[in-house]
């Protein structure tokens, strides 16, 4: 593509992506937490008052929707209209959403508004994404150039949540979701000023950006049957896949009884003075680990792949993630033993809440780097789509996990999820081997 803003190496069309990624989780992260609790708080403290069920199936189905919608917003900035016109209708979609949630009145506002933001998300970040990979002309700045963006990311998201649950202590819960909404008007007309800065990237289908004609090469490569070695690796993804349900399933989770259990003055101490901590401060926390630590973890695996053996492989690398999961959930059902029948210091949630971000660190850079440098490249669409489908599975399920939970003994249910990651753990640690022999030709 002959692109002027390419061959620059992103410009000033980069910060346009990058702000509008930060604005956008700034809402989203923001009206998750205000949504989840809003509809479980009574309605004289301004809420929906109904069932913390109730908030957590919304949460779900939030977390759920918003990784399934992109897999369908690919196929039409892939296929119908170029990314940069979808990004901007998908921001005012989520807009309205947010709007449906500050005029709510019962579970069908609620879930009206889960339906515009999940389009919403799918017509907005796949495209973003993708507008952003094709910024550089030079691939190799791609890796420093994602990075940035996942750290504008988490500030979006620190300052959201930081300031979204001091605006629920002064205006209320239903205020906020008008804030996130007119964060996202924004945030589209920001995006359509910044048109102009992005060059070709995203102007038409991606399709066309694409098209050089295949060679004859090519044509038989893709009509040629998958390889050994290419099977074993559609069967790793697979396996992984079904790991990544398992941490993100637990991970989500992890959120719910903090807005519910311990936000109990009967349980946990969140007073500062006379300031009450607002719970969307848990949210901050996990931002705030993963903008501080995440460049030194960076560092920290950079210098332990330049080891003689190379280090700890991807799988060691997940394997770690699950025990740093399941160590946090084994503080979390600590808690609820030491403090006896008092309210607990809040320093215990703060350790959870770091070693949950830990383990998220360690695993999550683990999907898209392993589907696309394993994937058989005739299927790297379909394998990706068996990751995405794999997450959607753990968003839609933690909702009816913690309804479940809800019936059984806080300690014992949140010491048997610490006793399931750290098996699951070990147990990619022991497949370690197996696994690399499934991925890697022998020459390699």
């Amino acid at each position: 593509m002959d692109n002027t803003v390419a061959k620059k190496g992103g410009g000033f069309g980069f910060w346009v992506c990058n702000f509008a990624f930060s604005l956008e989780r700034f809402s989203f992260y923001s009206a998750k937490w205000v949504m989840t609790v809003f509809i479980a708080v009574a309605v004289a403290k301004g809420g929906l008052g109904l069932d913390a069920k109730d908030g957590a199936f919304a949460s779900a189905n939030l977390v759920a929707f918003t990784y399934l919608a992109p897999l369908f917003g690919s196929v039409i900035s892939d296929r119908l209209v170029g990314a940069k016109y979808l990004v901007p209708i998908g921001m005012i979609l989520m807009g309205c959403g947010y709007l449906v949630g500050w005029k709510a009145t019962g579970m069908v506002s609620i879930n009206l508004m889960i339906v515009l933001v999940s389009i919403g998300t799918g017509l907005f970040k796949p495209q973003t994404n993708a507008i952003t990979g094709r910024l550089f002309a030079d691939k190799s700045k791609l890796d420093a150039a994602f990075s940035t963006q996942y750290s504008m990311v988490n500030v979006g998201s620190f300052i959201g949540t930081t300031i979204i649950g001091v605006i629920a202590n002064e205006q209320g819960y239903r205020f906020c979701f008008l804030v996130c909404a007119i964060i996202m008007f924004v945030n589209a007309l920001w995006f359509i000023f910044g048109w102009r800065f992005l060059g070709d990237a995203g102007k038409r289908p991606f399709k066309f950006d694409d098209a050089e004609k295949k060679d004859a090469a090519k044509e038989k490569y893709e009509n040629k049957p998958l390889t050994g070695i290419e099977k074993k690796r559609v069967w790793a993804i697979i396996l992984i896949s079904a790991f990544s349900t398992i941490f993100w399933l637990f991970w989500y989770l992890a959120y719910l009884p903090v807005y519910f259990h311990w936000d109990n003055p009967e349980h946990m101490n969140w007073m500062i003075g006379s300031f009450k901590i607002p719970s969307a401060w848990f949210d901050s926390l996990n931002a705030l680990c993963c903008i501080s630590m995440g460049p030194l973890l960076g560092i920290l695996w950079t210098k332990d792949a330049k080891r003689k053996n190379g280090g700890l492989s991807m799988f060691k690398h997940t394997s770690i993630g699950m025990l740093l999961l399941g160590v946090s959930f084994v503080i979390f059902a600590l808690t609820d033993v030491v403090r006896a029948g008092k309210p607990a210091s809040i320093i215990w949630l703060i350790a959870f809440g770091i070693l949950l971000s830990l383990g998220e660190m360690t695993f999550s850079p683990l999907g898209n780097s392993f589907i696309s440098k394993f994937a058989p490249a005739k299927l790297l669409s379909a394998m990706m789509a068996v990751w995405t489908f794999s997450i959607f599975i753990a968003g839609k399920s933690y909702g009816y996990v913690y309804a479940l939970t809800e019936k059984l003994p806080f300690a014992a249910t949140y010491f048997g999820v610490a006793i399931i990651m750290i098996v699951a753990g070990v147990a990619l640690w022991v497949m370690d081997g197996k696994l690399n022999k499934l991925v890697q030709k022998e020459e390699d």
